[in-house]
């Protein structure tokens, strides 16, 4: 009986010895919140000057905010009048810079000069009222089809810089 309780006072020592790996915890980094079918409207002074729309939103606990099925935002004049829209296959806000990001077929419209800009990727700054890319860019006018590389633009683009324009087109005296 003492040589059988030796091997198991033996036994449960070596078993004891052996130690499993403690596993440090993952800390988790994906969304804090998801939302579907969003609807946002922002104002200022009782007028809307925003509306977006977006089928998903993830919302992290930084305060970035990832739109995988794209976007699309209509943009409003003083008066409450459609100025242009934008539109992407997906969108990122980047909290701490006040900065969007649209990618995949990104096009804007101006509403009252009747143009269309389309690009891979665009960025744009709410605060300053301007969108910007160094992708390739291409806008339509009524009349002509303008491409290059680059563009700074306020966000209704009514006023634009094609960084390096290509193609040809009749300037207007």
């Amino acid at each position: 009986m003492a040589f059988s309780l030796l091997i198991f006072l033996l036994s449960l020592c070596l078993t004891s010895c052996n130690q499993s790996e403690v596993k440090e915890p993952v800390e988790y980094t994906g969304p804090a919140r998801e939302v579907e079918k969003m609807e946002l409207f922002y104002s200022e002074n009782d007028r809307v000057k925003v509306k977006m729309l977006a089928d998903k939103v993830y919302e992290y606990e930084n305060g970035d905010r990832e739109f995988p099925k794209g976007i699309y935002l209509e943009f409003y004049d003083l008066t409450g009048k459609l100025e242009s829209t934008l539109r992407a296959n997906e969108a990122y806000y980047f909290k701490k810079d006040n900065q969007w990001r649209g990618r995949g077929k990104v096009e804007v419209k101006n509403v009252a000069k009747n143009e269309q800009l389309n690009t891979e990727e665009l960025f744009w700054k709410p605060a300053e009222e301007k969108i910007f890319t160094e992708k390739f860019v291409t806008i339509r006018q009524e009349e002509d089809v303008i491409y290059g590389k680059g563009l700074d633009a306020k966000q209704d683009m009514s006023d634009y810089t094609i960084l390096q324009p290509t193609g040809e087109f009749a300037v207007k005296e």
